[in-house]
């Protein structure tokens, strides 16, 4: 089955791997990751955040067991004041529900995404594909490349 997320890899000529796993497993990158048989750092869950005072919503990858710091978040996305986007305005954005958000294919001209950058030392990434149950594999290089997205820190304290 190809779903729109595996089309715009397609269409990049960017390789990658389909997998599949229960549509009954337990949401959250961890429970993927197991059924998988990944490291959980290795699942990239796809977050999106909102910039209050503009409203402009921005997608921000984090490995599975990973959180981001809030000050080199509120530092990435050039704002101190930042949520988590409201789950209706998630569907609203990307077109999909919270836990089954491709980190490619559905954005806009402009939008902006980031992959945290120790995601860049690992061999390969899962994401969703946009369909609980299916899963891509894929290069933290060609992630990049498909996503549109810029490695940032998001993860470690600096002083």
């Amino acid at each position: 089955m190809k779903l729109p997320a595996h089309l715009h890899l397609d269409k990049l000529g960017i390789p990658y791997e389909a997998r599949s796993f229960s549509p009954q497993t337990e949401k959250g990158a961890a429970h993927v990751a197991q059924a998988l048989n990944f490291p959980e750092r290795q699942a990239v869950k796809t977050l999106i955040f909102q910039i209050v005072e503009s409203g402009e919503c921005v997608l921000v990858m984090l490995g599975g067991d990973q959180n981001a710091i809030s000050g080199n978040l509120k530092k990435a996305l050039g704002s101190r004041n930042i949520q988590m986007a409201p789950t209706e305005r998630v569907k609203e954005i990307t077109g999909y529900v919270v836990g089954s958000i491709p980190a490619f294919g559905w954005q806009p001209v402009g939008f902006r995404s980031f992959l945290e950058a120790t995601l860049l030392d690992e061999p390969m990434l899962g994401t969703g594909a946009g369909q609980w149950g299916e899963e891509i594999m894929i290069t933290p290089q060609n992630l990049i490349q498909a996503s549109g997205a810029i490695a940032v820190n998001l993860t470690i304290k600096t002083a």
